[in-house]
């Protein structure tokens, strides 16, 4: 190669060449595009077309080198900037789906419960029913002593099942059919909830102990299979 053909392939590639300045020992010229840039950077293409032939490869080799190090870590770059946002982009749909799962779970459970509940209320008015028919009716009283009430229970409560029965309403009402729960309205011997639950045994649910001890009955047998299963509960939960 001539010492004019160097000169002319030096000017041509004087911006890809950064190193020439720390090779000859002159200042490295930036990227900016003002005239004493310019002027620097063709002072450099100068210095290089001065160089031995084998030298000026050398640079030229070196300055592609560098230049293919700042590709290849704007290209990391970019390639992780992209694998941060699709990771996110991820990770803000799983969080939705998760919500969706967590609400459509909610849903699932409220409706299998409300027909746990519709089928135990089902069952319990079928229950007070037969009771109702077996045990006979009882006269309305205006008002009820404990033993009376009691004497009622007993006679509809199956002696066996009698004490755990008794022993609920104990904690319950104290033998109080009109006994009212001022922070839910539960009412009754048996504190039932809503009270409006004890009308599958009879109208008259607010007013007549045997009404209540029906309905008290048969929601035991029906959700816990007997009072005594129903006390059970009641010492394990403080609650049936």
């Amino acid at each position: 190669m001539s010492r004019n053909s160097a000169r002319g392939f030096a000017v041509a590639s004087a911006t890809a060449v950064t190193t020439v300045g720390a090779v000859m020992g002159v200042a490295q010229a930036g990227t900016a595009q003002s005239g004493n840039d310019a002027e620097a950077t063709v002072g450099q293409a100068t210095l290089l077309a001065d160089l031995p032939i084998g030298q000026q490869a050398e640079v030229q080799t070196a300055s592609l080198t560098q230049q293919a190090n700042t590709q290849a870590i704007a290209a990391d770059t970019t390639a992780r900037k992209s694998a941060e946002e699709t990771a996110r982009k991820q990770a803000a749909k799983d969080a939705v789906a998760k919500q969706k799962a967590a609400v459509a779970k909610e849903k699932a459970a409220k409706a299998a419960k409300a027909l746990a509940d519709a089928k135990d209320e089902a069952k319990t008015q079928t229950t007070s029913a037969s009771t109702s028919s077996s045990t006979g009716s009882f006269p309305q009283q205006a008002s009820y002593t404990v033993a009376e009430v009691q004497a009622i229970a007993r006679s509809i409560v199956p002696a066996d099942q009698f004490q755990c029965f008794s022993n609920i309403v104990n904690h319950e009402s104290t033998w109080n059919y009109q006994a009212v729960n001022p922070s839910s309205g539960a009412y009754g011997l048996v504190q039932a909830y809503p009270a409006s639950k004890m009308s599958s045994a009879g109208a008259d649910w607010r007013t007549n102990p045997a009404t209540q001890i029906k309905w008290g009955l048969g929601y035991m047998n029906v959700r816990y299979d007997s009072p005594c299963g129903a006390w059970a509960y009641w010492q394990a939960n403080g609650s049936y």
